[in-house]
């Protein structure tokens, strides 16, 4: 436990106080000596990097390496706790320095300030949390540089063999070191024990270093990626390491109370056998919080009953494995002491579990499509958007590569003499598993590899069908039903051999001729298309034409039919009003005909300038009165009367 560093506490009298700086100078001799190790250990990793960065080596040597510096970190941070206990026996006397006269400028003034606040911001912090910190940090940084999980395997020769036995002898002497240090009295060296479980650290990665050095090989994976996995212990304990320096900030320093150890690791503390992190976490709590889990009731029975409720968890998963999900687009055959016994649908469904029972899954109405041909590289399969460009299989000029094409001789002519030529085609075929039962049990036990099967079956039937045609038959006639009978053989043949396969369609995508057939065909093509390009526009020139002469005739037809429309309208209007003229007159006479006459006179002189005299103005002894003034008729002229202030 710690003590007050008082100086009326009798802290002299203890031995890990005694025995201070005995202990201050060990660990500085073994964290000088490990340190240069991890050191030589990264520089020859960085040399080995340059000229073989797919090695193993240099990822191993980083990790080694890093196992090495986390021990040093702690025995640095060990060595700091000692230095303290060591100035507690033999304090050292203050020097008074002279006082330093204050800077004159502004920028000295400046300067002086700034290096006294850092230091003062130094001083809390505490040099044993920086170094610690640097320390982890290296150890991170160094571990992600050289992590790769995709090196590929590579023998490493004699070099591996002295490397492992190094590997072997360092190994053997941090054990000698952790075995002292863990039988060291914890009165005397309290921080020997956290020591001893960080040197377990360092040990247990050069072990596993040799191991992957005397394993490697050119066919062997597993030391590679074993070599690079190795950092994850290190690398955890730096991790924690770095988080304790951080939440060492926030603790309050008291310059009286005896320092503890910062670089403890809970990591480190899991590494002892048997395994007991809960007695770690237990002890913990104990001396930090008084807690003491052994007293609580709950605890006891939860330690009593875990191996039972263990047993049951597992005979329940185990019980478990007996039930299967089947999905919609698959099957399930469901074996029984291995011996099929039923295909099980889309769904969930029981049996024994494993391993007395298991179900194969096979596809229930997948359609695939398999070309015969796939090259030695073959193209990934690639989905395009639908409003972007044509993909590059779409290409299907004679001149391009095809990597699905496959070369087929077949039977040609020059003149009177028979030869033979080569002819490149896509032939694609699509199929599925059967539907039934016993199709799904033939393509599972019938067939290692469905599409090799269909690949060399349709490569079969294409040679023994391609060597009965010709050329001339292959571009011209024949290639209406070629598909249909290549998928027709293709699908007779997997029969046959109880492949449980149906082939829904064959495709034939495409035929490439030799070069010199390539030429004029090329020319027919064009001729062909030309032909079909010239009877395409005539079409649409005629088809143009007689729009034309429909829209004109239907022009002139709707013309007619309005003219006729209102001349019907005009003659029935007509006779509408002669026959209501005919009833007024029949109803009213002369009259009728007299307004007839007035409305017919007033609508003939509306836009005319008359005068209008009447000889009963003025009596018989006045002369006739003539109004002279420029007016405008109203709108009924019969009834117009005369105007005062006529001029004689």
């Amino acid at each position: 436990m710690q003590v007050d560093l008082d100086e009326g506490s009798p802290v002299t009298g203890l031995p890990r106080f005694q025995q201070a700086a005995t202990q201050g100078r060990r660990l500085r001799r073994l964290a000088i000596g490990l340190g240069a190790l991890a050191g030589a250990g990264w520089v020859l990793a960085f040399f080995v990097g340059l000229f073989a960065p797919q090695s193993l080596w240099p990822a191993l040597l980083v990790n080694q390496s890093a196992a090495l510096l986390v021990l040093v970190a702690g025995l640095q941070s060990a060595w700091w706790v000692t230095q303290c206990r060591a100035r507690v026996i033999n304090p050292v006397v203050p020097v008074t320095a002279a006082e330093e006269p204050a800077p004159e400028g502004w920028y000295e003034r400046l300067l002086d300030r700034m290096s006294q606040r850092s230091l003062h911001l130094f001083g809390q912090i505490g040099a044993p949390t920086l170094w610690l910190g640097g320390w982890s940090l290296l150890v991170l940084l160094s571990i992600e540089q050289t992590w790769n999980l995709t090196l590929p395997a590579a023998g490493v020769g004699l070099s591996a063999t002295v490397g492992a036995a190094i590997a072997l002898l360092l190994a053997f002497a941090l054990l000698v070191l952790e075995r002292q240090l863990a039988q060291e009295n914890p009165a005397q060296w309290p921080e020997a024990g956290a020591l001893a479980q960080l040197t377990r650290v360092a040990i247990i990665s050069l072990v596993l270093g040799a191991l992957c050095l005397l394993f490697a090989s050119d066919s062997a994976i597993w030391p590679v990626r074993l070599a690079v996995l190795i950092g994850i212990l290190p690398g955890l304990v730096a991790l924690e390491l770095l988080l304790r320096a951080l939440l060492s900030l926030f603790s309050p320093r008291r310059e009286q109370l005896e320092p503890v150890l910062l670089a403890r690791s809970f990591v480190a503390d899991l590494l002892r056998w048997p395994p007991q992190p809960l007695l770690a976490l237990q002890h913990e709590l104990h001396n930090r919080f008084g807690i003491d889990l052994r007293q609580i009731w709950a605890f006891s029975y939860m330690r009593r009953a875990f191996l039972p409720v263990l047993v049951l968890m597992a005979t329940v998963g185990w019980l478990l494995t007996g039930l299967h999900e089947i999905p919609m687009q698959s099957r399930g055959i469901y074996e029984r002491f291995g011996k099929p016994v039923q295909v099980f649908g889309p769904g969930l469904h029981a049996g024994l579990p494993w391993p007395l029972g298991r179900v194969l899954s096979v596809e229930n109405g997948v359609v695939h499509e398999l070309a015969t041909s796939v090259g030695e590289n073959p193209a990934p399969v690639q989905l395009d958007p639908a409003e972007g460009p044509a993909p590059l299989t779409a290409n299907r000029l004679w001149d391009a590569s095809h990597v699905n094409d496959k070369s087929q001789v077949i039977a040609s002519s020059r003149g009177d003499q028979q030869s033979f030529q080569i002819v490149n085609m896509d032939v694609r075929f699509v199929y599925r598993i059967g539907l039934s039962d016993q199709a799904a049990l033939a393509a599972t036990y019938n067939s290692a590899d469905v599409p090799t099967l269909i690949r060399s079956t349709a490569s079969r039937i294409l040679v023994h069908d391609f060597a009965s045609r010709t050329l001339d038959g292959l571009l011209g006639e024949d290639r209406t039903g070629l598909a249909e009978e290549i998928g027709r053989a293709v699908q007779n043949d997997l029969q046959k051999l109880d492949s449980g396969v149906e082939i829904l369609a064959t495709v034939v995508e495409a035929i490439h001729p030799p070069a010199g057939a390539a030429n004029a065909y090329h020319s027919v093509q064009a001729a062909q298309i030309g032909a079909q390009a010239l009877i395409s526009r005539e079409r649409g020139a005629a088809a143009e034409a007689s729009n034309q002469a429909q829209l004109q005739a239907s022009l002139v037809r709707d013309q007619a039919s309005a003219n006729a429309h209102e001349i019907n309208a005009t003659a029935r209007a007509a006779d509408l009003k002669f026959s209501a003229e005919q009833k007024a007159y029949a109803s009213a006479g002369q009259a009728f005909v007299l307004e007839q006459y007035l409305s017919q006179l007033s609508q003939g002189l509306s836009k005319a300038k008359l005068l209008v005299l009447d000889h009963r103005l003025g009596g018989s002894s006045n002369a006739p009165t003539i109004d002279l003034r420029t007016f405008t008729l109203p709108a009924d002229p019969a009834r117009t009367t005369a105007q005062p202030g006529a001029t004689h």
